[in-house]
C-alpha cells in the first residue's frame, strides 16, 4: 500500500503563519469572522456538486485504475452529487497560507470541504473560519464516531471538525538491528542508540510524546512542561545522541538501518512492517498522543449540505472498512472492525486485529490527545523549538 499524507512533505514550520495565527487569535476584526457572518446562501439542492481538498494518497484508489476512488465513486452513485476531488494539501501551513487571505476577508475559498491536522483546526476554529455542522443530518457520525475523539479541547463535541482518519505518534525501531526491545520514551536515550535516533522536526508533532516521556498529563501540559522538554532535547542533540530531526523521510533511515529508533507514525510503520517485519512500533508504557485529520467546511462554502452528506457517508461502517484497508491509519468509526473482521480475504480480515487499526483497551489507556498550542503561545514556543531544530 501506498504512503500516505504523512509521508510526503517535511514540515514547514513559518513563523510569519504563527504571528499571523497569534494575532488573529486575539480577537483583530479583519481576522476572525463572527459566528452569524459564515454562511452564505446553500445552493446544495438545485447544483449536486462539491469541491473537496485533501492530502495526496488519503483515500482508497482502485489497482487496475489509480483515477478510481472506489468509495468516493459510490458516493456518486448512491448520492447523484459530484465530487471534485483535489489532493492539494502537502503541508498544513502552507495550505493555511493558500486559503487564508479569501477567509480573512469573508471571501470563498472555492472549496466546500477541506482535511487538516487537529492542531490547525484548532486555528480555524479559534479564527471562525469554518461552519457548523448540522449533526441532525450526520446520523452517521452521531452514532459511530470513536468516542475518544468525540470532544478535543478545540472543539468540545466536534462541532465543527469531524476526524477523517486518526493516529499514533510513538517510537518505531528496528528489533533486528537493535537486539533489544523499546518500551519507553526514555529508552531513546540509551548509550547503544548515540547516534541513531531521530525526532520529527515539527513542534506540534514532536513535543507530546516527548512530554509524556516525562509523565506529564498532555490534555494540560504547561509551559514549564515544554521548557524542559527543550531543555532536555538540547542537551541530546549537543551530546550527540540525536542524529537529526526529520520529517517524514525518517522512514527511509529506519530501513537503511542509519537509524535505529524514531519519533513516528502508526500508519507508516504498518506498511513498513510489509517488507521488513523487524521493524517495530510501540506505544511506550508512558503514553502517546492520539491525532487525527479532520473534515472542516469553510466560511461562505456554497455546497455545505452536500458536504456534510459525504462526512456521514464515510462514518459508515461499510465505506470507513473499505478505506481503512486501504489507508491503513487509526480508524475514527470502531464499527468498521467487524465489517473487516468478516471480510473473506485474510489479510483483510486481520486488519480487524491490528490494534495500531483498530486500538484495544489496553492500548487507549495510554493514549491521549494533546491540548493544542494557543494563539498566544505558538510565536515564543515556535522561535525556540525551530532554533534547537535548525528551521
Amino acid at each position: 500500500m501506498p504512503l500516505t499524507p504523512k509521508n510526503l512533505s517535511l514540515p514547514r514550520r513559518s513563523l510569519l503563519l504563527a504571528l499571523l495565527g497569534g494575532v488573529a487569535g486575539c480577537g483583530v476584526p479583519a481576522a476572525y469572522v463572527r459566528p452569524g457572518e459564515r454562511a452564505v446562501a446553500d445552493l446544495s439542492a438545485r447544483q449536486k456538486r462539491l469541491t473537496w481538498a485533501n492530502w495526496p494518497l488519503y483515500i482508497d484508489v482502485d489497482d487496475a485504475n489509480p483515477n478510481r476512488r472506489p468509495t468516493l465513486d459510490a458516493f456518486e452513485k448512491r448520492t447523484g452529487i459530484s465530487v471534485k476531488y483535489t489532493e492539494e494539501i502537502n503541508d498544513n501551513d502552507e495550505f493555511f497560507g493558500k486559503i487564508s487571505p479569501a477567509l480573512m476577508n469573508h471571501q470563498q475559498t472555492g472549496r466546500d470541504l477541506i482535511v487538516m491536522s487537529d492542531w490547525m483546526c484548532a486555528r480555524f476554529v479559534r479564527l471562525g473560519w469554518v461552519q457548523q455542522m448540522d449533526r441532525a443530518r450526520q446520523p452517521n457520525v452521531a452514532k459511530y464516531l470513536d468516542p475518544q475523539l468525540s470532544s478535543p479541547a478545540f472543539d468540545p463535541g466536534r462541532r465543527y471538525t469531524v476526524p477523517w482518519q486518526s493516529g499514533i505518534t510513538g517510537i518505531a525501531y528496528n528489533r533486528g538491528k537493535l537486539g533489544r526491545e523499546i518500551r519507553h520514551v526514555s529508552d531513546l536515550w540509551a548509550k547503544d542508540l548515540t547516534g541513531r535516533v531521530t525526532l520529527l522536526s515539527g513542534l506540534d508533532e514532536a513535543f507530546a510524546l516527548l512530554m509524556q516521556g516525562n509523565g506529564v498529563d498532555i490534555t494540560r501540559w504547561t509551559a514549564a512542561d515544554f521548557h524542559t522538554v527543550c531543555d532536555q532535547v538540547e542537551k541530546y542533540v549537543h551530546d550527540g545522541q540525536i542524529r537529526r530531526f526529520t520529517g517524514n523521510d525518517y522512514t527511509k533511515d529506519l530501513v537503511t538501518g542509519d537509524v535505529l529508533a524514531c519519533q513516528a507514525y502508526s500508519g507508516d510503520v504498518i506498511q513498513l512492517q510489509a517488507d521488513n517485519p523487524d521493524i517495530r512500533f510501540v506505544v511506550p508504557e508512558e503514553g502517546a498522543e492520539l491525532w487525527s485529520d479532520s473534515l472542516m467546511i469553510p466560511d461562505r462554502a456554497l455546497h455545505k449540505r452536500n458536504a456534510e452528506r459525504l462526512v456521514d457517508y464515510y462514518y459508515d461502517p461499510e465505506a470507513a472498512a473499505e478505506l481503512a484497508a486501504w489507508v491503513n491509519y487509526v480508524c475514527p468509526v470502531p464499527a468498521a472492525r467487524e465489517v473487516l473482521a468478516s471480510a473473506k480475504d485474510k489479510d483483510t480480515a486481520a486488519l480487524a486485529e491490528n490494534p495500531l487499526i483498530f486500538p484495544d483497551a489496553r492500548m487507549r489507556q495510554r493514549l491521549a490527545i494533546a491540548r493544542d498550542i494557543t494563539s498566544r503561545e505558538r510565536v515564543e514556543f515556535a522561535r525556540r523549538w525551530n532554533a534547537i531544530v535548525g528551521l
